[in-house]
């Protein structure tokens, strides 16, 4: 989500600032580098995206993104806001 916002992307909100209660972070995993696995979503995580009209199976709030190397080329989209 940091990752995102500083490269300014103004379309991501972000509105609790990576707190997991808002869903304003909401992004689309579209191409995820062929060394790189992202972590399940929490319960949590799942229950906000689950309040989304654009929830994809590729949905994810990126603020529960950890980024490292391993993630070097990710492609993402940002979804719609709600």
């Amino acid at each position: 989500m940091e990752n995102i916002r500083n490269a300014g992307f103004d379309e991501l909100l972000a509105m609790c600032g990576g707190c997991l209660s808002c869903a304003t972070c909401h992004v689309y995993v579209e191409q995820l580098p062929s060394s790189a696995n992202l972590p399940v979503s929490s319960i949590d995580e799942t229950e906000l995206l689950e309040g989304s009209d654009y929830r994809r199976e590729n949905s994810r709030l990126s603020c529960q993104i950890p980024f490292d190397e391993t993630l070097s080329g990710i492609v993402i989209g940002i979804a719609p806001e709600d």
